[in-house]
């Protein structure tokens, strides 16, 4: 087992610990012992913080989740233009994914926590509330005709389906995308998402 680092509480080491295991492994291949060990804690230990390894990903997805959505919105915000905010979130979306592989790689590959599963009601209740803030940004453009009337998850697919397809790319070691591709495709967002006769 690895040696337990001081001032960091065990919960704190079971989550890091599987961040790096699912991340590398996957979360079906990702066994309970592994993750005991990976973090550092005891039989009892784990099982005082979470009841499974479906606890802790619950738990860890939902945490990875929040913190993206938050610093989505944060940067959505900034932008009063229609384009500059479509091409800026899939700027944010790169370079997030960059600046936090492992986190990005887990929300990427691996299918969210479903209602009846652990962190699966904190994560559909915060999925409400991300697209109620975006919900506000998006539409006071869409009535001034600047954005396309479209539903949520047709609006995901067009802002971010190709960035997330460059990170799958990125992440598998196929592909590193330039700064000029990384710009190509919040322009592409742009074009697919805005209204007809907008430039």
């Amino acid at each position: 087992m690895k040696s337990v680092k001081n001032g960091r509480d065990g919960r704190t080491r079971i989550i890091e610990g599987a961040l790096r295991r699912f991340s590398q492994d996957g979360v079906s291949a990702t066994t309970l012992a592994s993750l005991r060990e990976e973090s550092g804690v005891s039989v009892g230990s784990f099982y005082h913080h979470f009841a499974s390894k479906e606890h802790v990903f619950g738990v860890l997805y939902t945490e990875i989740l929040n913190a993206y959505q938050a610093a989505f919105l944060a940067e959505l915000v900034q932008h009063e233009s229609a384009r500059d905010g479509i091409e800026a979130v899939v700027a944010f979306h790169m370079r997030w994914a960059r600046e936090h592989p492992e986190r990005a790689r887990l929300l990427i590959s691996e299918r969210p926590p479903r209602k009846n599963e652990p962190g699966g009601a904190e994560v559909a209740e915060g999925r409400r509330a991300f697209f109620r803030h975006v919900s506000d940004w998006w539409m006071p453009r869409m009535k001034a005709g600047l954005l396309r009337p479209v539903q949520p998850t047709m609006c995901y697919v067009l802002w971010l389906g190709p960035a997330q397809e460059m990170c799958r790319l990125w992440f598998a070691g196929a592909y590193t995308p330039t700064d000029e591709e990384i710009k190509g495709l919040g322009e592409a967002a742009w074009q697919s998402l805005r209204q007809r006769g907008e430039q």
